[in-house]
């Protein structure tokens, strides 16, 4: 995805566009089939856009169902929806991510300290274990930042059960390389094909269902398909969620990051400044370093437009006396680097969303469709 424009949201409304029109209506029959980089995406590729924001769940939602109608877009919608579930559960259950850090700070200090781990790790994240399909997406991986979310999941599942690789290493190479990289999407699922988020159900990467969902691409030989399910000492316990802000009634400054960069649609109306919080991934790749830079100027630009206000560098004191505010972060980069004093906003969206991600898919599933009533995304 390099030759990709930039990452932003004109870029993302043209993408929303061509996928209503070329592809889904065949979103739920082709979605598992990775046909490789070239053609064209049997996915939205919208992740990028949803990712920070540019375009939010319920305008992406509410397009789909207003072209397919909803029982068609019943598919896509659920899809959507994971991407919340994971977010509000990852809230919910923050050790989910202070253990998933920790694992891979451990995981790299094993790396130094033992060399045989340390060749296998190499080949596998430079594509030269010898398993082609696994090889293959580690390449495209590193040179295009992306890969398809069928290939991400058989690609963890081989790195953990065939390979016997620290989970939380190659959920840290995903998120060093992913445009659309989500902190909590890519943790969570990494502990899912692992077998932790649902603990002893875990994704088993099966030979067979690589050949049919590749289309013969790949024939990969020498995965171990019978491997039990990690387990842990600790799971993530349920944590109540972190109430929000209220927005104060008069004028206020707001502060922008990479999880939401949607400034039209916040409930604000008196912005005098507006400022930018760039905090990547640890170790990302220029590649995404870029499309990061772009997104935020990005959503700079638009919140200037919308409220009629400067933008100012983010240096000591560019609020002023002002209340900052800005919308709330989950849990990952943006929400460690916060200041101190910001005042959170949430949108109505994970307002409504969230309170039921505490457990598993299936509760907030059963609450859709009250979910977009709340936010008449229908």
């Amino acid at each position: 995805m390099n030759e990709q424009p930039p990452i932003t949201r004109q870029a993302g409304l043209k993408r929303l566009d061509a996928f209503l029109r070329e592809g889904a209506a065949d979103y739920a029959s082709m979605r598992n089939f990775d046909r490789g980089p070239a053609p064209r995406a049997t996915t939205s590729a919208l992740s990028p856009y949803l990712r920070r924001r540019l375009l939010s769940e319920q305008e992406v939602v509410s397009a789909v169902r207003s072209t397919l109608g909803e029982d068609a877009a019943e598919k896509f919608t659920s899809e959507v929806f994971w991407r919340t579930y994971f977010k509000g559960h990852l809230e919910t259950h923050p050790a989910a991510w202070s253990d998933a850090l920790a694992l891979a700070a451990a995981g790299r200090e094993r790396l130094d300290a033992e060399p045989g781990l340390r060749r296998a790790h190499a080949a596998a994240v430079e594509g030269r274990t010898g398993i082609d399909a696994f090889d293959a997406w580690a390449r495209e991986l590193v040179e295009t930042n992306w890969l398809h979310n069928h290939a991400r999941m058989w690609f963890a599942s081989i790195w953990i059960f065939t390979l016997r690789l620290p989970w939380a290493l190659g959920a840290a190479f995903f998120m060093r390389h992913l445009l659309d990289g989500d902190p909590a999407s890519n943790t969570l699922s990494w502990r899912w094909v692992a077998g932790l988020h649902t603990r002893g159900k875990h994704y088993v990467a099966r030979a067979e269902n690589i050949r049919r969902y590749t289309q013969g691409r790949f024939d990969p030989a020498g995965l171990d398909e019978n491997r039990r399910a990690l387990d842990e000492d600790r799971p993530p316990r349920e944590a109540p969620l972190a109430p929000a802000d209220a927005v104060p009634a008069g004028d206020v400054a707001l502060l922008l990051h990479l999880d939401d960069l949607n400034p039209e649609t916040l409930p604000i109306a008196r912005v005098r400044c507006v400022a930018g919080l760039l905090a990547h991934a640890e170790d990302a790749a220029e590649p995404v370093r870029m499309a990061d830079r772009d997104a935020m100027r990005d959503g700079l630009e638009h919140a200037a437009r919308r409220f009629g206000c400067p933008v100012v560098p983010r240096d000591e004191g560019w609020a002023g006396d002002l209340p900052v505010v800005t919308p709330w972060a989950p849990l990952g980069p943006s929400a460690a680097a916060l200041p101190a004093g910001v005042l959170r906003i949430r949108r109505r969206w994970d307002e409504a969303a969230w309170p039921h991600c505490g457990r598993g898919f299936f509760r907030l599933r059963s609450a859709i469709p009250a979910v977009l009533e709340a936010c008449a995304a229908r």
